[in-house]
């Protein structure tokens, strides 16, 4: 009797997960939206803590309180854009924690849904690009960026949606090519207005504008130069290769400039036109400058092997000890370093452009840093190039079992959880017993 009754309340509640499982499954946008809420309720649990500012926030937040106010240049080193949105967190939700973090956790589940969105139009896989966006948030990186006030999660944002958007332009009709390439270029332009990080983004989106008209060409076998022409191209059509490469400057570079129009309104030190362009020396000056050494610097080879993550915040008192680490999920960070690897030979083998894609975006975030003049190194530096590691392991997956009767997506996204919640204390500062209680995450003595 009792399991009959059972029967008959289970039966009609599984047919409905069923029938919204199916619905997702048809309808990729609400899949998404549904991954980015999930994603927004993680980042924002807790997101109070720390009640004070920690880490960079100790430049950011007074920088965003400045454009509120008006009153000083803070933080002139870098561009407006991130400064622009944190204060406008504060204008709407407070200057508290909530004010200062709300936003970045915004842009943070706006990642892991553009994430899922550059999958979805690389391989047309939903499988894929769900697992892709379920490791970006268990990457810990991604986690702990949208939940503070620094650069690098809008940063990451804008390059991910960028990249989303210069696709979903490939296969569009020649208006929806022009308008979807326009915001593509407007994103660039924003990207570079939170971070100089950005520019090479913005030569590597022109880089691989200009191999994949080639590409097209050498596979219609036409001559080379009709590369360069609108007409009967395959992908982006009606939008010539310098056509499509004038438009993405006149449109990124006056976004960009337009980014400082607050500073025009300071108190003292305003900016004015006739000091605008001067202004981006003194940055450069300002960011290529030679600093002290520092407890946590890093270099790029070290990034990977997570040899050197950063203590963003601990505080042991008599009342509470907790702690925030940048540390990656080894099982990403590592397996995901092996993936691309994978992604690389079956290129070179096969000559298969998408595995191929990711691994050159994970070689050319981390090449980045081998060339700009920066005199120190951060673990933070890697956030992208972290990004780039789960667009490649779901690819990876897929060449090692085409067929998915393995399940290895699953089975590694279930170990990456159960790690994510193994670090969750320290990377969430979650209240510990003991001021040596950190000791039991360390597990290099170069972590501590």
């Amino acid at each position: 009797m009792t399991k009959s009754v059972w029967s008959g309340i289970e039966t009609p509640m599984l047919a409905r997960l069923k029938a919204f499982a199916d619905h997702l499954a048809r309808s990729p946008l609400h899949l998404a939206l549904l991954i980015g809420i999930v994603a927004e309720l993680i980042f924002v649990f807790r997101i109070g803590v720390p009640t004070k500012p920690f880490f960079d926030e100790t430049h950011y937040v007074p920088a965003a309180r400045a454009l509120l106010a008006l009153d000083i240049p803070r933080n002139t080193e870098h561009p407006l854009v991130a400064k622009e949105l944190i204060a406008a967190g504060i204008a709407l939700f407070g200057d508290d924690p909530w004010g200062w973090r709300l936003i970045p956790s915004l842009f943070g589940a706006a990642t892991v849904m553009g994430v899922f969105a550059l999958l979805m139009l690389m391989v047309r896989n939903t499988r894929a690009a769900v697992l892709g966006s379920v490791l970006v948030v268990l990457n810990q990186m991604l986690f702990i960026q949208a939940r503070i006030a620094m650069l690098d999660v809008f940063l990451g944002a804008f390059i991910v949606w960028a990249m989303v958007v210069f696709l979903w332009a490939a296969n569009g009709t020649p208006k929806q090519v022009l308008w979807r390439w326009v915001l593509g270029s407007v994103l660039l332009g924003l990207a570079v207005g939170v971070k100089w990080a950005a520019i090479p983004y913005v030569a590597m989106a022109g880089l691989a504008f200009i191999f994949l008209r080639i590409r097209d060409t050498r596979r219609a076998k036409k001559k080379l130069f009709t590369a360069l022409s609108s007409k009967n191209q395959p992908h982006w059509a009606g939008l010539g290769t310098v056509q499509g490469l004038l438009l993405m400057a006149v449109v990124s570079i006056p976004v960009y400039l337009a980014t400082f129009a607050p500073a025009f309104f300071y108190q003292v030190n305003p900016l004015t036109l006739s000091n605008l362009i001067p202004f981006q020396f003194d940055m450069y000056a300002q960011q290529t400058q030679v600093l002290s050494p520092h407890t946590y610097q890093s270099e790029w080879y070290q990034w990977p092997l997570i040899s050197r993550p950063i203590w963003y915040f601990y505080e042991p008192d008599p009342i509470q000890h907790a702690g925030v680490l940048l540390v990656g999920n080894p099982l990403i960070m590592w397996g995901g370093v092996l993936a691309v690897v994978l992604c690389l030979i079956a290129w070179i083998d096969t000559k298969a452009i998408r595995p191929g894609a990711v691994a050159l975006m994970w070689i050319a975030s981390v090449a980045i840093y081998i060339v700009i003049p920066k005199s120190l190194g951060f673990y933070y530096y890697y956030y992208l190039s972290s990004i780039f590691l789960c667009l490649a392991l779901p690819m990876s997956f897929d060449l090692l079992d085409p067929q998915r009767k393995m399940g290895l997506g699953e089975w590694f996204a279930a170990a990456s959880f159960l790690l994510f919640l193994y670090f969750y204390p320290i990377i969430a500062a979650v209240p510990l017993s003991d001021p040596q209680d950190f000791h039991k995450w360390m597990w290099f003595s170069t972590w501590l």
